[in-house]
C-alpha cells in the first residue's frame, strides 16, 4: 500500500481522479425527488452549482451543515490536496473527513395516481341501503423541509428516491387515511349517494388536509390533492327504479281508468253492462255457460248480477242532471278518449248525440 493511498471514490470523478478544486453540480435524472451526487470528499473550496427548481444539501463529517438555493457557493471542507492522502493512508484510502451532496427537486412533482385497493363500505341513509363505493385520483409532493427529508425518508444508506418510492412508501397509511376519511365523511351525507360526482371537489378539500398530515412528519408538503371518481355500486338503485317504474305503470292506468269514470259519470256502468249483454247474447255458448253455473250451485248469483245488469239496460241512459256540465269541455274530453282508445266509436257518437241534444 503506497503512503499516498487514492480515495476509491475518486474513480467516480471526471477523468477518475480527484482534481485541486471540483464543481459539483447536478447530474441526476429530472425524476428524482432528491438524488445524491457521486463525487464524495471533494477538497476544500470546490464550487458548488444549484441550478432553479432545486436545492441543494451539504452535509460534512456527517451533519448537515448548510441547505443551499439556487447559486453558486464555495464549500470549506477540511479535505485538503495531498494532506488528505496523507491522512487516507492509514484508514486503508477511506477519507477521515466525509463530505457529500443531496440535490433536492424544489419543484412540484408530478402527478402520482392513487385508488381503493378494496371497496369503502357506506351507507345511503336517503334510500337505507348499504352500498360499496370505489375511489380513485391523484395529488402532487413538494419537498418542503430538504433537511428532514434526507434525514427522516432517505438516511445515509440510499443514493435517490423517485415518485415511486415514494408512493411504495407511504401506501399502507395513505390507503389507510384516505378510505377512513372518505367513509367518514360520506356516512355523514343525508342526501342519496347517487350523484356524489357534484361533490368531489368538496371531498377532495376535506382528505387533502389529512394527507398533508401525514407528510409534513417527513419534510413533505400534499398538493393538489383530487378524487377523481367515486364509482358507486349502482346494482341496488337499478332494482329500486325497475320497481319505481313498474309502480308508475301501474298508477297511469288506474288513472286512466278514472279518467273515463270521470267523463262518462253515471252512465259508464251503464254502458259497462250494455257491453257485457251484448257480448253474451252474440256468444253461442251463453245457454251453456249459465247452465254451468247453474250446476255448481252459482245460479243465484248470477240471477242477480245478470238482473242487476238488465235493469240498469231498461233504466233511461239520461239523468236528470243537478248542474250542466260545459258541452264542448265534455266533448273535448270524448274526443281525447276516443283517440286514445278507451272508448269506442259507437259509445262516442251515442254520447255526443245525447250532449247536443241538450243544447
Amino acid at each position: 500500500m503506497g503512503l499516498f493511498e487514492k480515495n476509491p471514490n475518486e474513480v467516480l470523478y471526471r477523468g477518475g481522479k480527484k482534481h485541486f478544486a471540483e464543481v459539483i453540480k447536478n447530474t441526476g435524472d429530472g425524476a428524482f425527488l432528491i438524488w445524491k451526487q457521486p463525487e464524495e470528499d471533494f477538497n476544500t473550496n470546490s464550487t458548488l452549482i444549484v441550478m432553479p427548481g432545486e436545492m441543494a444539501i451539504f452535509v460534512n463529517g456527517g451533519n448537515i451543515e448548510e441547505v443551499f438555493e439556487n447559486g453558486t457557493y464555495k464549500l470549506s471542507t477540511q479535505n485538503y490536496p495531498f494532506i488528505s492522502r496523507l491522512r487516507n493512508a492509514v484508514t486503508g484510502g477511506v477519507s477521515a473527513f466525509n463530505c457529500v451532496v443531496y440535490f433536492v427537486k424544489k419543484a412540484d412533482s408530478e402527478e402520482i395516481l392513487w385508488g381503493t385497493a378494496t371497496p369503502i363500505q357506506a351507507r345511503d341513509k336517503y334510500w337505507g341501503i348499504r352500498t360499496d363505493i370505489r375511489a380513485r385520483g391523484s395529488y402532487k409532493v413538494h419537498v418542503d423541509n430538504p433537511a428532514m427529508f434526507l434525514q427522516k425518508l432517505i438516511g445515509s444508506n440510499r443514493d435517490f428516491m423517485t415518485q415511486k418510492d415514494l408512493n411504495s412508501f407511504f401506501s399502507n397509511e395513505f390507503q389507510s387515511k384516505i378510505r377512513s376519511t372518505i367513509s367518514d365523511a360520506i356516512n355523514k351525507m343525508d342526501t342519496e349517494l347517487i350523484g356524489l360526482d357534484a361533490r368531489l371537489d368538496e371531498l377532495s378539500q376535506i382528505v387533502e388536509p389529512v394527507m398533508d398530515g401525514i407528510l409534513q412528519e417527513y419534510g413533505l408538503k400534499c398538493r393538489n390533492f383530487n378524487i377523481a371518481a367515486l364509482d358507486v355500486d349502482k346494482s341496488k338503485y337499478d332494482n329500486m327504479d325497475n320497481a319505481q317504474m313498474e309502480a308508475n305503470k301501474r298508477k297511469m292506468l288506474t288513472g286512466s281508468d278514472r279518467y273515463a269514470m270521470d267523463v262518462l259519470g253515471s252512465n259508464w256502468d251503464k254502458q259497462q253492462a250494455v257491453n257485457i249483454m251484448t257480448n253474451l247474447s252474440n256468444n253461442e255458448n251463453a245457454s251453456a255457460i249459465g247452465t254451468l253455473g247453474a250446476g255448481m250451485g252459482m245460479g243465484m248469483m248470477a240471477g242477480s248480477v245478470f238482473g242487476g245488469m238488465a235493469g240498469q239496460v231498461r233504466q233511461p241512459m239520461q239523468q236528470p242532471e243537478t248542474q250542466q256540465d260545459d258541452p264542448m269541455e265534455t266533448l273535448a274530453k270524448l274526443k281525447k278518449m276516443l283517440d286514445a282508445g278507451l272508448i269506442e266509436q259507437d259509445e262516442y257518437d251515442a254520447k255526443k248525440k245525447e250532449i247536443l241534444s241538450r243544447i
